[in-house]
C-alpha cells in the first residue's frame, strides 16, 4: 500500500501534512506518489493568494534524508516550463527541467521513480521517453514509468527502455483499462492506478452503480466502503499498487488496513458488472 501526495498541499501550514508523511512510514507505506507540479495555487501562474506549497518538499521536510525507507515515484509532463508558464514539457530541455526542479525540492541527487505524465489526445511519447532515458543512464533517475498512457504508446515506450510501472485510473467503477492492467501483469510491470477509491467520480467521490453490492460486502467484513473499494484493486493481481491519498491520519489507517483485507470469491463475484 503506497501514498498519494496530491492532498497534502492544502495543509495551511504543512505540519498536518508532515505528521500524515511520517505515520503512514510508521505504519509500513514504501511508496509515496508525488509530481513537481502538486503544489497549493498560492501566488504562483495567477491561481491564488499566499505562498506555494510543494508536495515535493512537504516529502523532503518531512522523511529526508530517505535513507531507504521510502521509494518516492513523481512524475513530469504537465506543469511549470522553463520560461514560468504552465504547460505541458515536450522537448528534452523542458523535461530535464522538471526533473532537476524534482531533485531540487525532494534533496536527492537521483530521482526512485520517474513517470511521463501524458496528456489525452496524445499520439507518439518516444521522444520523450528517450529523453528521460538519457537522463537514467546519465545517473539522474533510477527507473521509468508511465502515466496515463494507453497500450501502444506502452508498447513504444518499451522499445525504447524498461518500463518500470504504468499508473492509470482504475477502480471497481472505472475499468477501463483493465486490459492495460492485465498486459502490465503478464510483463512483469507494476500496474498502479489512481482514483482507485473515488473511480469516474474524481475529487467528488466513489457515486457508481456498484454502491449496494460494496455495502453489504462492508458490513460482511466490518469495514468501510472506501476500504473495500482499496481490497477490490488490490485483488486484482500481484502487480497492482495503491496509492490512496489523505491528508487525514485516520484515513490514513484506515486505508493501509485496507491492504489486509481478504475478500472471498463471492465477494469478489458479487462487485463483478451486472452481465
Amino acid at each position: 500500500m503506497g501514498f498519494g501526495s496530491m492532498r497534502l498541499t492544502v495543509d495551511p501550514d504543512g505540519d498536518n501534512a508532515i505528521r500524515v508523511l511520517r505515520r503512514a512510514v510508521d505504519l509500513g507505506v514504501d511508496h509515496i506518489d508525488t509530481a513537481a507540479f502538486y503544489f497549493s495555487p498560492g501566488g504562483i501562474l495567477g491561481l491564488g493568494d499566499g505562498p506555494v506549497r510543494y508536495a515535493t518538499e512537504l516529502i523532503r521536510r518531512a522523511l529526508h534524508p530517505y535513507a531507504g525507507k521510502v521509494l518516492i515515484g513523481t512524475k513530469v509532463g504537465p506543469g511549470v516550463l522553463p520560461d514560468g508558464a504552465w504547460g505541458e514539457a515536450r522537448t528534452a530541455a523542458q523535461l530535464r527541467y522538471q526533473v532537476e526542479e524534482n531533485l531540487r525540492r525532494l534533496g536527492v541527487d537521483c530521482l526512485d521513480l520517474v513517470n511521463l505524465r501524458v496528456f489525452r489526445g496524445t499520439d507518439s511519447i518516444g521522444e520523450r521517453f528517450a529523453a528521460l532515458a538519457e537522463m537514467r543512464d546519465e545517473g539522474l533517475i533510477r527507473h521509468l514509468g508511465l502515466s496515463a498512457v494507453r497500450l501502444e504508446q506502452l508498447d513504444e515506450a518499451a522499445a525504447i527502455a524498461p518500463v518500470a510501472c504504468v499508473q492509470n485510473s482504475f477502480s471497481l467503477d472505472l475499468r477501463r483499462n483493465a486490459e492495460l492492467l492485465r498486459v502490465c501483469g503478464e510483463r512483469g510491470i507494476a500496474f498502479v492506478p489512481f482514483f482507485a477509491i473515488a473511480g469516474a467520480g474524481r475529487e467528488a467521490g466513489p457515486s457508481g452503480e456498484h454502491d449496494e453490492a460494496v455495502a453489504r460486502v462492508a458490513a460482511r467484513h466490518g469495514i468501510t466502503p472506501q476500504q473495500v473499494r482499496l481490497a477490490w484493486t488490490l485483488h486484482q493481481g500481484p502487480h497492482v499498487l495503491a496509492i490512496p491519498g489523505t491528508g487525514r491520519e485516520e484515513h490514513l489507517r484506515d486505508n493501509i488496513a485496507a491492504g489486509a483485507v481478504r475478500l472471498t470469491a463471492d465477494d469478489l463475484s458479487s462487485l463483478q458488472p451486472a452481465a
